[in-house]
C-alpha cells in the first residue's frame, strides 16, 4: 500500500472519527443539503458545521457545489469505497479467525473422545 493510500485513509478515518460529521454523512446519504440545513439537528453553529464540512471535503467524502448563493453538499463514495476495501481485508482475516475457534469449540464441548488419555 503507497504512501498517498495510507494518507488518504488516514483523511478518511479522521473525519469518521467525529460523531457530528458522521451524522453529516448520514444526512447526505439522503440528498444535498445547504450548511444551514445540515446546521438544523444540531446545537452548534452554523460556522461550525462549515469547519465539519471542511473536513469532511478535505476528505474526500462529500463535495460542495455552487447555486446562486447556496453552496449544497453532497456526499461522495469513492473515499468511503476505498476505506471500506481496505477494512474488509481485515474483515476476512478475523472471520478465519472465528472459524477457527468455533471449530476449536466445537471440540471443547463434545468432550474427550474415547481412547484420548486422561492425565
Amino acid at each position: 500500500m503507497g504512501y498517498a493510500v495510507t494518507a488518504d485513509l488516514d483523511l478518511t478515518f479522521a473525519a469518521l472519527a467525529d460523531p457530528t460529521r458522521r451524522a453529516i454523512l448520514a444526512r447526505l446519504m439522503e440528498g444535498e443539503a445547504s450548511v444551514a440545513e445540515l446546521a438544523e439537528p444540531f446545537a452548534m453553529s452554523q460556522p461550525a458545521i462549515s469547519k465539519h464540512l471542511k473536513v469532511l471535503e478535505r476528505a474526500g467524502l462529500i463535495s460542495r457545489g455552487r447555486d446562486a448563493q447556496r453552496r449544497p453538499a453532497r456526499i461522495e463514495g469513492e473515499a468511503l469505497a476505498e476505506a471500506t476495501g481496505w477494512l474488509e481485508r481485515y474483515r476476512a482475516v478475523w472471520d478465519a479467525n472465528f472459524k477457527r475457534l468455533d471449530g476449536l469449540l466445537s471440540q471443547l464441548q463434545a468432550g474427550p473422545r474415547p481412547g484420548d488419555s486422561q492425565n
